[in-house]
């Protein structure tokens, strides 16, 4: 058979593929045949926990390599046996040495082409040549692999995978290379050595035993909980020292997860000569490998699947029914490590400590609702003798309208501002460092439990390695230099990243004013549509616009958000990118802190424009602020804009929640799923290939690659934004966020348990910069509230009418003392409205909200005194709440400590029971040692006395041959 007639057959079941992939999502979606997709979901039985390990099912598979790789459609089983052979010999020569090794390299390329066609699988059909980039590709993967082996990895490869074109690698790591890693990365370890936790007889220990009690059915049915009265001693693991440990059972002593990180850390610090490779970060770049990642431990559907902490996780914590309990942290952190085990720890806390926030806010709203029918100015604005005659709202369209007509939005305000509020404010800046103050310790707790005690000289012994683009960019940096300079260790300078910076300064500020571009862009859809829906024949219409204007204003500003998110995530990872920060954790703060920069204003800029700018860059009737001399600025409602800000806040919140926080987690995760086994399969959708069951590595390449904890993170710490910044005009925020969470949780947890690939281990002592975000984030919001209560809201113009104006000491007449007056004769020319007889009479003076003079006073339309004044009480009170309240939760921060006292007792109980042990164990080999000396003493002096005995029963045998000579002799 011809070569072309070979490529041909070989690209036909790709294109079959190709043409019928159209067709299957069309199926799908538009013919809703969904039992299609259950039919391609990769199956996983219990067939694929043989996927764990190797073909002789002893040696456990710790981490996975994929490339792609060119199949034939036949030949497959002797292509594959001559390229064991092949790969066998080479794996051989990687043993003999870096000088042997490249010999046998360049051998083996050049025997390549006098081989079999079926030599090389990579090769795919026969007599074909691979490009140069391939074959540099084969070269460094070989050249990784080999050095895998020198550091004592054992790999196996399997090409007769069921995934077409795709190779999987499958790494082990012996026993020898875990001790060394878990040395090298001082790992602790529980000791055979056990103690009693003794609990203290105080009060609060017996209410603390007491609760506990009460609340075991609310806990998961998991190991972890069901004793912790005794504790293993931790120390950092020792060869010297592996006398302290249990080592009964090696295979099992350090787990899938501690064994996946050590290999890790191998891939990451193996480098190769070929292009300045750095490790598997560098080839993963660069397109040598595809995936890299640790297996799940094995299956969560099957009810014959055995137990497993993946399974356990799925049925006691990534489930919706058990959504009142608990959370295992204590398995999460054993399945996924430290770092994720934080950030659910965390969530798990907010969560709790919404409970009371949620209640307090809830009894607000409901005083609100108490009261509304009791609130003076609400009932004076809905009275039916009311004749208040009201200035047109925009110019010609709009007529004069009834102030009584104004009745529902003003009861509506009044839920939300109202004298509780103020209470509310002042409670959520302590909630908040309450929260702070209780983190800190919870964090404690973890980190002794965890044994992270004494992870801080660790990470910083860590902090500076630096990550594979910077090195890279070094050793340009480097090569670019003069041959006399190349002995200097070279380092990327300010004036290297001068560049970078300047972008990053001038994208920023860039993405900040396409924001208030935006904003602005809003701004004028409410003008004019305003304008528009006034101009309709239809009364409904008409007497709806604000409601209208509101909420479609308010939708619009969501979808711009969700956009914009997307659009800053990617263009924060750019800037950061083009920066070539030195280490990982450099890396992700730099990362972090543009990308909450650009989000927080992309989600709190509209709500700030209501808050404080809208109605206040208005004018007054006669001469109103236009923008581009056609459109005039918005004005507030007469109940103020406290309600139009929570109808924004409250669409912006419950929107991002539901569409951003779950849907698209929901969604995304499973189409890309759905996408990448499409893009996979060589004939796609036959039944055949539907049928085959696949091994545990190969279920897992299906899954969406872990991409970091930042996305959750951030869209709680913006959740937070919206419960603390501004809560005085939404006390309902807290109830909606405990709600979103509840379900975030388990959410959140069958993402990481079922969607995704298992993400590699990684220590950590705190929740790092995300702390920081949140203490500014709280600090900020005790400022927003006091101005929000200020100046938004009505709370400080009735404080003021009351006790300075009122004649009688209450709030009759504050409608009335906050209108002024304007004479309808002063309008310019053009801007009186259209309909002057719309109320039935004709009106001569009309009233809008706003302290100024009247007509007939000598200085009309100026600014009253009872403005100065509101303005000099509203500015003390944000002075004096500001720091009533900071003081109040730097009294808190002081009161609570950060390190629980139990926690403080264990530390130090410990450090005993570890001096005590190791001097049990130099007693110990010193008794060894004696004893062995005097053995050995012992032994000697036997057989110096032995020697004695045989020398003088030598001599007296002598003595007697000689006597008996010698009687013969004279016989």
């Amino acid at each position: 058979m011809t070569e072309e007639a070979e490529v041909g057959e070989d690209l036909t079941p790709t294109s079959e593929s190709e043409q019928q992939a159209p067709h299957f999502l069309q199926d799908v979606i538009f013919h809703g045949k969904f039992k299609l997709l259950k039919a391609l979901t990769p199956q996983e039985n219990s067939n694929s926990q043989h996927g764990l390990f190797f073909q002789d099912g002893q040696r456990r598979v710790d981490y996975v390599l994929t490339y792609p790789v060119k199949k034939p459609s036949g030949g497959r089983s002797i292509r594959s046996s001559a390229h064991l052979l092949t790969g066998n010999a080479v794996a051989r020569s990687l043993r003999r040495g870096p000088k042997r090794r490249e010999e046998h390299l360049k051998n083996h390329q050049a025997q390549k082409p006098r081989d079999s066609p079926s030599a090389d699988v990579e090769l795919g059909l026969h007599g074909e040549t691979l490009s140069s980039q391939e074959d540099h590709k084969v070269f460094r993967r070989e050249e990784f692999e080999g050095k895998l082996r020198d550091m004592g990895l054992e790999l196996e490869k399997d090409e007769e995978a069921k995934i077409p074109g795709v190779c999987f690698v499958k790494i082990h790591a012996p026993w020898n290379v875990l001790c060394r890693e878990a040395e090298l990365m001082k790992l602790k370890m529980p000791t055979k050595k056990v103690y009693e936790v003794k609990q203290s007889g105080s009060v609060m220990e017996k209410i603390g035993s007491l609760v506990s009690k009460v609340v075991e059915p609310l806990h998961p049915q998991v190991e972890e909980h069901q004793s912790r009265n005794f504790k293993h001693l931790s120390h950092t693991f020792s060869r010297e020292k592996q006398h302290l440990f249990d080592l009964s059972d090696k295979d099992y002593f350090f787990d899938s997860r501690t064994r996946s990180s050590m290999v890790y850390e191998i891939l990451k610090r193996t480098k190769c000569k070929a292009k300045y490779s750095m490790g598997i970060t560098s080839l993963l770049g660069s397109g040598v490998y595809t995936a890299a990642y640790p297996l799940h431990d094995g299956d969560i559907n099957e009810e014959s699947a055995e137990s497993n902490d993946r399974k356990l996780l799925y049925e006691e914590w990534a489930n919706y029914s058990v959504f009142y309990k608990y959370q295992p942290i204590g398995l999460v952190r054993k399945y996924f490590g430290e770092k994720i085990g934080l950030y659910f720890a965390w969530l798990g806390l907010y969560t709790q400590m919404l409970i009371p926030a949620s209640l307090v806010g809830v009894i607000v709203f409901l005083y609100g609702c108490a009261s509304v029918d009791d609130n003076i100015p609400s009932m004076e604005i809905c009275h039916p003798k009311n004749n208040i005659t009201m200035c047109p709202l925009c110019d010609r369209v709009c007529s004069y309208w009834k102030l009584s007509t104004a009745c529902g939005t003003a009861r509506a305000s009044h839920l939300f501002d109202n004298p509780a509020t103020v209470f509310f404010s002042i409670f959520m800046a302590l909630w908040a460092a309450m929260f702070m103050e209780h983190w800190k310790r919870r964090q404690m707790r973890l980190n002794h439990e965890w044994d992270l005690t004494g992870f801080e000289d660790e990470e910083e012994a860590l902090k500076d390695h630096p990550r594979a683009e910077y090195e890279f960019r070094v050793m340009q940096k480097s090569l670019s230099k003069d041959k006399k300079s190349r002995h200097k260790m070279d380092k990327l300078t300010c004036q290297d990243r001068l560049p970078a910076y300047m972008t990053n300064i001038v994208m920023m500020l860039l993405m900040i004013g396409v924001t208030f571009a935006i904003v602005f862009g809003v701004i004028l859809f409410r003008i004019s549509t305003k304008a528009a829906l006034h101009l309709s024949s239809n009364p409904t219409t008409r007497n709806h616009v604000q409601l209208t204007v509101k909420t479609t204003a308010a939708i619009i500003n969501l979808v711009v958000i969700l956009i914009l998110d997307e659009v800053y995530g990617a263009v924060a990872r750019w800037l950061t990118v083009l920066e070539v920060p030195k280490t990982d954790k450099s890396f992700e703060e730099r990362l972090i802190f543009k990308t909450f920069i650009l989000k927080f204003f992309n989600a709190f800029t509209p709500i700030i424009y209501i808050a404080f700018f809208r109605g206040r860059l208005v004018g007054r009737p006669g001469s109103y602020l236009y923008v581009f001399e056609s459109y005039r600025m918005e004005e507030c409602a007469h109940g103020g804009c406290l309600m139009e800000l929570c109808i924004q806040l409250s669409i912006t919140m419950l929107g991002k929640q539901l569409i951003q926080n779950n849907l698209f987690e929901i969604g995304i995760p499973k189409l890309k799923k759905l996408i990448r086994y499409i893009r996979s399969k060589q004939g796609a959708f036959q039944e055949e290939e539907r049928q085959k069951k696949l091994q545990r590595y190969e279920a897992d390449h299906f899954l969406e690659p872990f991409a970091g904890l930042t996305p959750e993170y951030m869209e709680m710490i913006i959740q937070f934004g919206f419960v603390t910044l501004f809560v005085a005009s939404f006390p309902l925020a807290p109830l909606f966020a405990l709600l979103n969470n509840i379900i975030e949780i388990r959410l959140d947890a069958k993402k990481f348990v079922a969607e995704l690939r298992r993400p590699v281990a990684a220590r950590a002592k705190d929740i790092g910069i995300w702390y920081n975000i949140l203490r500014g984030v709280a600090k900020v919001a005790v400022i927003i509230n006091a101005f929000v209560i200020s100046f938004t809201s009505d709370f400080i113009p009735r404080m003021v009418y009351q006790y300075m104006y009122s004649p009688d000491g209450s709030m009759h007449g504050f409608v009335n003392h906050t209108l002024s007056y304007f004479n309808v004769s002063h309008f310019q020319e053009g801007k009186e409205t259209m309909d002057p007889m719309h109320l039935g009479y004709l009106v001569e003076i009309c009233r809008y909200k706003d302290y100024r003079e009247p007509p007939w006073s000598t200085t009309p339309y100026e600014i009253s005194k009872e403005f100065w004044a509101v303005l000099a009480v509203r500015l003390a009170f944000v002075i004096v709440f500001q720091n009533v309240v900071m003081l109040m939760s730097d009294v808190v921060d002081w009161l609570i400590p950060d390190i629980p006292k139990d926690i403080s007792l264990q530390i130090h109980k410990e450090k005993i029971l570890l001096v005590d042990l190791f001097m049990r164990e130099e007693q110990v080999k010193i008794h060894n040692l004696e004893s062995k000396a005097s053995t050995e003493g012992k032994e000697n002096c036997s057989s110096r006395s032995n020697n004695n005995n045989n020398s003088s029963s030598t001599t007296a045998h002598q003595r007697s041959g000689l006597h008996n000579n010698s009687s013969t002799k004279s016989l």
